[in-house]
């Protein structure tokens, strides 16, 4: 198993709250909570005292604390009071780079060496933070992105914790698989009783990424102590960098933003055509007076143009504006970052990965093919019906085929079913390739020849053995593996259109693999995977 790179991670808890009170004093010491949304995201000490909660709703948290202080979420302002603490760990490390507001990370490597070790690199950085007024920051260094990031949380107010070379698996075992951040992900492993970053680092490779794919493998490769980069990481291509001059030079933040955005746009559009995604991106700019700017900012997944805009635009702010979050004069003469306006502007991607996670439409992204296929189809449609010429969109529902609705051509693409809603004995992902409505007649068999029977209990009396059906390779086959059964009892209250069953995704020998629904008594072969 490769070393992971050894990571320092500097955390400032509930920075939202920290960066309002650094621009209005009059709220340290009373309870102030930060909302998104309607929804708390940041609470401070002496909120939480209360019992007030990053996730609760609006009201429930003015009931819990009555004088509870509420503010709106600034992130702009957010990110700009954070360069402070970006600008003081840069004294140790060049390789800075910005997660988020309250959070960034660096290479230890050769700065421990140089300070004397991982102990006294994070003792000194904590220190160096902590004398901007901000007691509660915590450091963490370990193996990897993510232990470093579970060692700062760990870590004491003000202090650092290290996690020595080679630990961090052992570090990481007891943490539950939320810490990964997806929460798609971790509620699927905690229905398979899999609760733990060890549970679930100790399971096999192969049967990761078969069952959960590339984001599977990748959270994987993480629980396990590895380097949490992705798997397929990419050198960037050395001539996409986007770059653009000021003349005048700007002092502005929105005429810079908007050059930004431009560049963004420019920038993952390059990416794009070539298959790529950025997961790390260095923002440099160079002012009149010729000094340098530099920042790096990463994202967990790919950025999208809006995401990298909006990161750009923090930077700048950061860099623009002076401490009262005031834009400078043109003279400059007073800012905090820069003495003369920026002329220059470069993107520069550090990190990409292929992207797999972007569809093209039907037609490419060629408009005037997709409006010539458009008139096409209407009159088709105008010949055969209505009705006959259908596109498919994806709703909730517990089956593939209730995933699916089928509307007429040049009716409003909407769900049925709010598809992000949750949908108690729904099937797990992956979904499948081919779905078969009605399913096709089958036959699943135990080992002893006898059709598989499920009781109402969702309780089997014998695991499947034998599969066949007139469309699989060679009419089916032996059983090499399976799952379920997953139980369903729909529209109980219709009889007409009650549907009561049981699902089973086995595997047979040769790799097929298949979802078999059972009804009334008989087996019916509802879909194929790839």
């Amino acid at each position: 198993m490769e070393t992971a790179e050894r990571m320092g991670m500097v955390w400032c808890p509930d920075w939202p709250v920290l960066a309002r009170r650094r621009a209005e004093p009059t709220l340290v010491g009373v309870p102030v909570a930060v909302l998104a949304h309607g929804v708390i995201a940041a609470a401070s000490a002496e909120a939480r005292a209360e019992d007030v909660r990053p996730g609760i709703r609006r009201r429930e948290a003015e009931a819990r604390c009555s004088g509870l202080v509420l503010v709106d979420g600034d992130p702009p302002a957010e990110a700009r009071a954070f360069e402070a603490v970006a600008r003081a760990v840069e004294a140790f490390t060049p390789r800075v780079e910005l997660d988020r507001p309250g959070r960034l990370g660096f290479p230890t490597r050769g700065p421990s060496r140089y300070f004397g070790g991982d102990d006294a690199l994070g003792a000194a950085v904590a220190a160096a933070v902590a004398e901007l007024g901000i007691p509660e920051v915590r450091v963490g260094i370990a193996d990897g992105a993510l232990a470093a990031w579970l060692a700062a949380r760990r870590a004491a107010p003000g202090a650092a914790f290290v996690v020595a070379p080679g630990e961090s698996p052992a570090f990481l075992a007891p943490w539950p698989v939320t810490v990964l951040g997806d929460h798609t992900l971790a509620d699927l492993l905690g229905r398979l009783g899999l609760r733990t970053l060890g549970a679930f680092a100790e399971l096999p490779a192969p049967a990761v990424l078969a069952r959960f794919a590339t984001p599977g493998a990748v959270a994987h490769h993480r629980a396990q102590g590895r380097d949490d980069t992705p798997l397929d990481l990419a050198v960037p291509p050395p001539d996409l960098v986007e770059t653009c001059e000021f003349d005048p030079p700007v002092a502005r933040v929105d005429a810079a933003a908007f050059a930004a955005k431009t560049l963004a746009d420019r920038l993952l559009s390059q990416l794009a055509d070539r298959g790529l995604a950025c997961t790390r991106v260095m923002v440099e700019a160079e002012t009149e007076h010729g000094e340098r700017l530099a920042r790096c900012w990463r994202h967990e997944g790919a950025l999208t143009p809006a995401t990298l805009a909006e990161r750009v635009r923090w930077q700048l702010e950061a860099w623009l504006l002076a401490g009262d979050g005031k834009p400078v004069d043109d003279d400059l003469a007073d800012a905090d970052m820069v003495t003369g306006g920026l002329t220059r502007l470069w993107l520069r991607p550090e990190g990409v990965v292929p992207a797999d996670g972007r569809q093209l439409g039907f037609w490419g992204g060629d408009q005037a093919a997709a409006d010539r296929a458009a008139r096409a189809l209407a009159r088709v449609q105008g010949m055969l019906g209505h009705e006959a010429v259908v596109t498919p969109v994806i709703q909730g529902g517990r089956t593939p085929a209730e995933r699916v609705r089928w509307v007429p051509w040049g009716d409003v693409l909407e769900p049925a079913r709010d598809p992000s809603a949750a949908w108690p004995g729904s099937l797990p992902d992956p979904a499948p390739a081919r779905v078969f409505e009605p399913p096709v007649p089958a036959e699943l068999l135990d080992a002893t020849g006898t059709p598989v029977r499920v009781s109402g209990r969702g309780e089997c009396g014998a695991p499947p053995a034998t599969l066949r059906s007139a469309e699989l390779p060679n009419g089916g086959g032996p059983v090499v593996g399976w799952a379920g059964p997953w139980t369903h009892d729909v529209r109980w209250w219709d009889a007409d259109s009650r549907r009561r069953g049981a699902h089973w995704q086995v595997v047979l020998d040769g790799g097929v693999a298949c979802l078999v629904v059972l009804e009334s008594g008989r087996a019916g072969l509802e879909a194929l995977y790839d």
